[in-house]
């Protein structure tokens, strides 16, 4: 979920000059240091963990912690498998003398494998998945800052903005927004790049806080927990679980720039895996703690105090500052596509406008993750990369190849038409 972190320095982060950025230009021209293995694993590390890993304690809640966990195990293993299909797709096309000699990003490889088609749709979910991001982020902070200073209480008016009435949820977005409009105008990101690693000393702290919280909570009081949930709750949490682990748009980056290769997949491999022992123990500790009271953001579960209130108000500055980062894709995309690579401020602004309209008609913070997570990342995450590992090894798979390679590409389509109307269903269902 957090790619964008590590493509900050990519097309239209620099001044391109002629000749202008074709099609077939790839995304990320310039090579980058090679890394060593302890460095890609740090790198892989930062990019997959992020604000997700707070909606798993009620994703558990939903669907029961054991259900929980072997879905995040068996997410883990699939995106792992899938971002390797993208590796050994793309050495299999370098392979060829037939002009795609660099293979830079994931849209580069759709070109190859789809042409313009293929860049278009790597694009548009790019575009979707990244948006949806800050649109979750601008949710948790304003459910969080409304939790902490309006005890969620709305605050009537007989003021609307559009649909929506003037709540605090509603003011603290559009508080936000006029300084949004000012990071994102910042044409190089060179000056927010030390943000990201903020960013992530953050997560993990907050993470710490609430495990420490969780378990002296456990030694204290135990609570009913479900162990396993229903059909319809199994595709919100599988959406749920595919949003918490993407990342696939940063395997081919860190790859090409690791020093030996040929160990990336053991790398990655050892990461993913301690990700998901993290991410299982966060949220079934979560749920354990807190039983039928789990909140969607688990951070609103914690007791009042100034530590609460420190790591609340620290991962809200941090959700703030890394939506400028996540949204530099989306900017690189499309000032690429609309204005020739180049700068483009009245762009930048209409999307953050855009981004900040939507965050205000979604409600609840872990139903959304769940939406993106089905009607995006699965798209990404599954249903792309064995499509273009099937298109490319076609003449070398046997029917076990191609019986896995298509079998994937329908899970994922089952679980994204599915998970997109369960998530659908929540969101627009009265809380009670």
């Amino acid at each position: 979920m957090v790619f964008e972190k590590k493509q900050i320095s990519s097309s239209s982060s620099k001044k391109l000059k002629s000749p202008l950025p074709r099609e077939d230009t790839p995304l990320i021209g310039k090579a980058k240091p090679l890394s060593s293995q302890s460095k890609t694993f740090a790198n892989v590390f930062i990019a997959i963990v992020g604000a997700g890993v707070l909606g798993l304690p009620y994703a558990f809640k939903r669907t029961g912690w054991i259900m929980g966990l072997l879905m995040l195990f068996s997410v883990a293993g699939l995106t792992t498998y899938c971002m390797m299909l993208l590796v050994y797709t793309r050495r299999k096309l370098e392979s060829f003398d037939n002009g795609f000699a660099k293979v830079a990003s994931f849209g580069d490889l759709g070109f190859a494998v789809c042409g313009t088609v293929g860049r278009l749709v790597v694009d548009v979910l790019i575009i979707l998945s990244q948006a949806g991001f800050c649109v979750g982020y601008l949710i948790f902070i304003a459910n969080t800052l409304a939790n902490l200073f309006n005890n969620e209480i709305s605050m009537s008016s007989g003021l609307s903005l559009g649909m929506s009435s003037f709540t605090a949820k509603s003011l603290y977005i559009w508080g936000c927004f006029p300084f949004q409009l000012g990071l994102n105008s910042i044409a190089t990101l060179t000056h927010l790049a030390p943000l990201s690693i903020f960013a992530d000393v953050v997560d993990l702290g907050a993470m710490g806080v609430v495990l420490v919280d969780d378990l002296s909570l456990i030694l204290k009081e135990s609570h009913e927990v479900m162990a396993f949930g229903g059909l319809s709750v199994f595709f919100y949490g599988m959406g749920l679980a595919v949003y918490a682990f993407e990342g696939i748009g940063m395997v081919l980056p860190r790859e090409s720039e690791m020093k030996d290769n040929a160990k990336f997949g053991k790398i990655l491999s050892l990461s993913m895996g301690l990700i998901s022992l993290m991410y299982g123990a966060f949220g079934a500790l979560g749920y354990f703690a807190f039983g039928a009271e789990t909140k969607d953001i688990i951070t609103a579960n914690l007791g009042a105090g100034w530590v609460s209130t420190l790591v609340q108000l620290g991962l809200c500055v941090n959700l703030f500052f890394t939506f400028p980062l996540m949204m530099n894709p989306v900017y690189e995309i499309v000032e690429r596509r609309f204005w020739g690579g180049n700068y483009c401020l009245w762009l930048r602004w209409l999307l953050v406008f855009i981004v900040s309209s939507v965050a205000l008609f979604v409600p609840n913070f872990a139903d959304f993750l769940s939406l993106v997570g089905s009607s995006v990342c699965c798209g990404l995450g599954f249903v792309l990369p064995a499509l273009f590992h099937l298109l490319v090894f076609k003449e070398d798979l046997g029917w076990k190849g191609w019986t896995l390679d298509v079998g994937i590409v329908v899970l994922g389509l089952v679980l994204g038409v599915s998970g997109t109307w369960y998530a659908l269903v929540e969101i627009l269902s009265v809380k009670v």
